[in-house]
Formats: C-alpha cells, structure tokens, sequence
C-alpha cells in the first residue's frame, strides 16, 4: 500500500510539473500588432499636426460613401476623436488589404430632420486610404496562439477624392513591416 502511494504521488508531481501555464495569455504579450501612423505638417514636416473632429471608418463591399451615425464599422477609438496627432489603425488579418475612411471636422448632418436620428449621417472631409500588405502567423505561445505580423506594407491614398486633406504618405523603411505597435510604421502630412 505505502509503496502504491509513492508511486501515485511520484507520478501526479510528474504531471504537475510538466505542465506548462497556458491558462490565461497575460496582457503584456505582444499580439496582432496595429499600424501606427504619425500625423505631419505639411508646412514643417518635423512636427506632428493635430487633427480635429476625426471619425475614421473600415471599408467594407457594401460602403456606399455616406456613413450613417450608427454605422457599425466606426473604430471606437476615433469616433468623434477631438484631437489627434498619431494613428493605431488594426489591419485585416484574413484579407491582405484594408481599407479606412478618415474624416476630418466630423460633424454630424440631420439631412433636415431633427427629431428622426435613423436618417443621421457624417459629414466632414473624406480620405480613403489603402492598407495592403502579406501575412505570416507567428506563434506566441498555448495561452496565446498565433498572432499574425504583416510584411510588405503599403499605405496608398485615393487620388480620385477632390479637395482631399491627406497630401502625401510616406514609410519609414523600405520593405515596411508592422511587427510591432511601438513606434510608427508611416507618416502622413496635412
């Protein structure tokens, strides 16, 4: 019996021992990076530029042009954003391209109808910006799977649009990667 017990407990430290934490991935592990873009003036390049009263929408087939208040494809981190000099854009990580609308002095249009909100939509300064990019998954870890880095990117903006804001993008290296979300990976001026 008292050798079947030292058996049985060798045998359970064995096993809780090996056992590699995978229960919860903490918050500091490094995850799907986003795209940071620093904000410039175009009349000294060395200093970032605000923006005010930005909204900024993804891109979906069904975008018509017109963004309804409620539009579901707002990032909640700029909607309605009153100041700001720098972007974390999240980039689609099953497609390799992503597109936004960034709105400047957003405000919001009641097409004539105040007390009706369904019919509400933004008005404002118009950009389209293209994302597009490769993707490779990289392993974090059991708790944390995969997480994709995305190789190649290239930040293009419409040059359709009249009276665009946007005047001019550039990569801070060639061959552009967003691994991480520490420093910028593009400037934009304005």
């Amino acid at each position: 019996m008292r050798k079947t017990s030292l058996i049985l407990i060798a045998i359970i430290a064995l096993y809780y021992f090996s056992c590699e934490r995978d229960d919860i991935c903490p918050d500091s592990t490094p995850t799907t990076p986003r795209l940071k873009i620093d904000l410039l003036d175009v009349a000294n390049s060395d200093n970032k530029k605000n923006v005010f009263d930005l909204v900024i929408v993804g891109v979906t087939d069904e975008f018509t042009g017109v963004v309804s208040v409620n539009n579901e494809f707002i990032l909640p981190d700029y909607n309605f954003r009153a100041r700001i000099d720098s972007l974390l854009l999240p980039l689609k990580t099953t497609e390799n391209s992503t597109q936004y609308v960034l709105i400047k002095e957003a405000e919001i249009n009641d097409a004539g109808t105040e007390d009706d909100t369904s019919d509400d939509y933004i008005d404002g300064n118009q950009d389209l910006i293209t994302i597009n990019y490769s993707r490779e998954e990289v392993y974090v870890s059991r708790a944390c799977g995969y997480k994709t880095i995305f190789k190649n990117v290239t930040l293009n903006l419409d040059p359709d649009i009249a009276n665009r804001w946007l005047t001019s993008r550039q990569p801070l290296t060639d061959n552009q990667s967003v691994e991480d979300e520490t420093t910028p990976h593009f400037t934009m001026s304005h």
